[in-house]
């Protein structure tokens, strides 16, 4: 089979080959699965420079995340059958980004009628990431602000849709009047374009000063450190990541004195510790697929050789929504 592969570490565009592989085969407990589609996402970023907490074995081909038809069994594996559409993540070294890839039986789980393959493939981690921060970990209440930092890209295009379907109103931040227009496509209430207004003092304005009751932060640096201005009495702030690459110190002394929580969300935790929360996820993120209420926002589908570009655009900050490689995507 054709696929992408990590020889060495360093930027995606540079560090990624396509290579011919052989196919690999389904240990136990595993699903080998004709890939039908795959989104970049941050840690394949991160994991080509070798900064992602994990670290696979070189050489190995990314693509944490993908939709796939199965084609073969491991051992031991029940509730699939040759045939079937799945999503869910990868098992590394054989990732999404090529004709065929693994993925385990724990965490493989059907893909919505609903939803296309490339919208199918980009359910899975940014919308579990976005409902465990929102739901789990911050305790969103209808009615309360929920203020979403890159607001456009991935994970924030899910956090504004799982806000809105949780009955809250959205302040997005984005870079940009394209992707300003996007998020106010995907229900945003209050769109902020960081490169023309304060977001603290926009925050400030549309809540009377009283703040956002929840800040959904996949950036942090700076961003986390200005959230912090505006951040409600008894609010929340979710750590989600830090794509901004500084990775933040929090003065205890501030969150003391305004009564905020700072809250951490390692999503990939919960399928080791609570594998049935996981999978009630995907079933209640699936209705809200199947009623219409989210929509992974795909703007661009790869063609299998354009994958490595993909890759690099979204490590560039130039990408919008999700970009995901879509066999038999013709460009």
């Amino acid at each position: 089979m054709r696929a992408w592969q990590v020889t060495e570490l360093g930027q995606p565009r540079d560090v990624l080959r396509l290579v011919d592989v052989a196919d690999p085969e389904p240990g136990p407990g595993q699903l080998a699965v004709a890939v039908l589609a795959a989104p970049a996402n941050f840690p394949d970023v991160l994991m080509c420079r070798g900064e992602y907490q994990v670290k696979p074995e070189l050489p190995f081909t990314p693509g944490v995340e993908l939709c796939g038809e199965v084609i073969a069994l491991g051992e031991g594996v029940t509730g699939f059958a040759v045939g079937d559409r799945v999503l869910g993540g990868a098992v590394l070294p054989y990732g999404g980004f090529g004709e065929r890839a693994l993925m385990s039986a724990a965490t493989t789980f059907a893909a919505p009628s609903a939803l296309d393959d490339a919208e199918a493939a980009s359910l899975y981690i940014g919308y579990q990431t976005g409902w465990f921060g929102l739901h789990r970990r911050a305790g969103l209440r209808a009615g309360e602000t929920l203020l979403v930092h890159a607001a456009a890209g991935g994970v924030g295009s899910a956090a504004i849709q799982l806000g809105k379907a949780g009955g809250a109103r959205v302040i997005g931040v984005v870079g940009g009047p394209a992707k300003a227009e996007v998020a106010r496509k995907l229900g945003a209430d209050v769109v902020v374009d960081r490169h023309e207004q304060d977001f603290v003092e926009v925050v400030k304005a549309e809540t009377g000063g009283r703040g956002a009751d929840v800040v959904y932060d996949p950036v942090g640096g700076e961003t986390y450190q200005r959230s912090t201005k505006c951040v409600a009495f008894e609010g929340r702030i979710l750590v989600v990541g830090f794509a901004g690459g500084q990775i933040q110190s929090a003065a205890l002394n501030h969150a003391l004195v305004k009564n905020y929580s700072i809250i951490g969300l390692h999503w990939g935790l919960y399928n080791r510790y609570d594998p049935a929360a996981v999978a009630q996820c995907h079933r209640d993120i699936t209705a809200l697929a199947e009623r219409g209420a989210v929509r992974p926002l795909v703007s661009e589908r790869l063609a299998l050789h354009e994958v490595a570009d993909g890759v690099q655009r979204l490590a560039d900050g130039a990408t919008v929504g999700r970009v995901v490689y879509v066999r038999g995507a013709q460009r």
